[in-house]
């Protein structure tokens, strides 16, 4: 079988095994106990998947989420089964199009909410502290500037919607939603993976300035990690020097995330009420190009 595509990336992947879900980004596939997960080079933005595909964009996303889970294996177990599945017998008629952007994962049950972790004060979390001076019921000492590091990260959880906008919630109402116990170890692990990933990460000159991590639980009822960690559509990336160089002079430092095309769609006069525009080449090409840098500084491989 075939992958479709528009000979500009992968749009879909067409398989013979049965469809659990089609995400914004992710074909996922059952395979037994276990889920086929191939990343596709679409991309998603306002609630929006575009009509512009950008070539690449799934590899990175995979081969930067299996980096990661091996990486922080010891902090908390994780779904991944193997991130090579295009060399399993069952798997290698498919191989050219499972190889660099699919896993096979365990099968579990996943937590309704993002795990949002903020280092800085950035996009929609900048936007609620303008408002009211705090972030998802956290208070924030006033004075605070647009992208400043926070006194210390903090935990700001939302909604998880399948269609429509993710909403932010407080910790309590997480509680309410996932029982307290759960509440408390999600805020816990969210909060000291994104210490792990930052430290790590800037030591490579990269700032994460926030992400979202995804948790499920297991038959045993252990916590697990699940989905994607640390990629740039889960999270917000610049580069430490032109993060100072950009902050001291009041300006937005450029993205190596979703955030670049987000500011492009923003300065155009789409109305946000109907389908997103095609991208064009150079904005496609400026984003693949922003993507592969992020894998290649973060993980020293490239594309």
């Amino acid at each position: 079988m075939e992958s479709k595509s528009d000979n500009t990336g992968i749009a879909t992947v067409d398989l013979p095994f049965p469809k659990f879900k089609s995400g914004k980004v992710r074909e996922v596939f059952t395979v037994g106990d276990q889920l086929l997960i191939v990343s596709t080079d679409r991309l998603s933005a306002f609630d929006y998947v575009l009509p512009t595909l950008i070539p690449d964009k799934g590899k990175v996303l995979n081969r930067l989420s299996s980096f990661w889970f091996h990486q922080t294996r010891k902090l908390i177990p994780n779904h991944l089964v193997t991130d090579a599945p295009h060399e399993l017998e069952l798997f290698k008629p498919y191989a050219e199009q499972l190889r660099d952007r699919s896993v096979l994962a365990r099968k579990l049950d996943v937590f309704p909410v993002e795990a949002i972790v903020r280092g800085y004060l950035a996009g929609s979390g900048w936007k609620a502290y303008a408002t009211c001076k705090e972030i998802c019921g956290i208070p924030l000492p006033k004075g605070l500037r647009f992208n400043d590091q926070l006194p210390e990260p903090i935990f700001t959880p939302s909604t998880k919607a399948e269609s429509g906008h993710d909403e932010n919630i407080t910790f309590k109402e997480l509680s309410s939603r996932v029982g307290m116990e759960n509440a408390s170890r999600i805020r816990s692990l969210a909060l000291e993976l994104y210490q792990f990933g930052s430290q790590f990460a800037r030591k490579k000159g990269i700032v994460i300035a926030d992400t979202k991590f995804e948790f499920g639980w297991d038959a045993d009822g252990a916590i697990v990690l699940v989905d994607e960690i640390f990629t740039p559509d889960s999270s917000r990336f610049w580069k430490v020097e032109e993060y100072h160089s950009c902050h001291a002079a009041g300006n937005e430092p450029p993205a190596f995330d979703k955030q670049f095309v987000r500011n492009y769609l923003l300065k155009t006069d789409w109305d946000r009420n109907s389908q997103p525009p095609t991208l064009p080449g150079e904005v496609v090409d400026q984003t693949r190009s922003k993507y592969l840098e992020m894998l290649r500084i973060l993980t020293g491989k490239v594309q």
